[in-house]
């Protein structure tokens, strides 16, 4: 299991994920597509990464949006599995 980042940790990856904050504890983006394929195609795509990595997001789709909190809830917080999920999910946005 990774080790749960420190405040400066959390800082300095949040410098490196672009449109990412840090909302209770997590690490926190929504995404806004054309329409609901397009999000819903997203949440497809990045679903398949996320079962292989073992790391599954807690998110929630409305439309046109997707809102994505990530956190390891094994080690209590934010780890670099969180971190990686992210960029991965980043690279997969298509605006």
């Amino acid at each position: 299991m990774p080790a749960k980042f420190s405040e400066p940790e959390i800082q300095a990856a949040l410098t490196k994920l672009d449109g990412w904050t840090l909302a209770n504890g997590k690490l926190h983006r929504e995404y806004k597509f054309a329409d609901f394929i397009h999000a819903f195609g997203f949440m497809a795509s990045s679903a398949l990464v996320a079962e292989a990595m073992g790391h599954h997001p807690e998110w929630s789709n409305v439309y046109n949006r997707v809102t994505v909190d990530l956190t390891t809830h094994d080690a209590g917080g934010i780890t670099a599995k969180d971190q990686e999920l992210a960029a991965k999910m980043d690279t997969l946005f298509v605006r």
